[in-house]
């Protein structure tokens, strides 16, 4: 046998065998890890597209309620420490890291909820074309967050489900050491009991 036949042989094997190998979800691990990365790159546009709406609306709020200052105050504090509390895709993995951006989150929409409920003593306002607007395309990206949560959730379910289980779990130990599981969304403190309804 000449030295090119030699060398041609594995390459051969290999080229054959690569369909196969393709096909048995070796790939799953990082296919599976970057479609959670994608997921979490589209909850912090979409968070980032709330914070870029909390300048406009906040503005409109004062001209009518400028009294309101405290609450003002706490929804542009809470915006400020919700964009500083960023993290990146390497750092899903990381418990305390996570937490704190969903705690920078939860406050951002707790001020924002208590603006809105104060927003209800002034009727200029709440009849104005741009707050009205505002209020409008506020809702709508917290829609958009549900739903960028509800589906980077899921990609982490099916993620860490892979990492864990046969032959996901064989793959992740022989090629993939550094795939740890991720950190996804959890509920929130309170979340579980239903808010108090008091009618004046």
């Amino acid at each position: 046998m000449t030295a090119a036949a030699r060398f041609l042989r594995p390459l051969l094997v290999l080229a054959l065998l690569a369909p196969l190998l393709s096909a048995c979800g070796i790939n799953n691990i990082p296919t599976m890890e970057e479609q959670a990365k994608a997921a979490w790159s589209q909850v912090q546009n979409q968070y980032q597209r709330r914070s870029d709406l909390i300048p406009n609306l906040v503005e409109t709020v004062k001209g009518y309620a400028a009294q309101e200052k405290e609450v003002l105050t706490a929804v542009v504090e809470a915006r400020a420490k919700a964009t500083a509390t960023n993290i990146d895709a390497s750092q899903l993995t990381d418990p305390a890291a996570v937490q704190k951006f969903q705690a920078a989150q939860g406050e951002l929409s707790g001020a924002l909820s208590r603006l809105l409920v104060t927003v209800e003593a002034y009727p200029d306002l709440k009849s104005n074309q741009n707050f009205l607007a505002l209020q409008s395309q506020l809702e709508g990206t917290e829609n958009r967050i549900a739903v960028a949560r509800r589906d980077f959730i899921d990609a982490v379910r099916v993620y860490n489900t892979e990492l864990k289980t046969i032959p996901g779990s064989w793959y992740a130990s022989w090629f993939y050491p550094e795939s740890k599981p991720m950190e996804s969304f959890t509920a929130e403190a309170g979340s579980d009991q239903p808010p108090a309804v008091k009618f004046n």
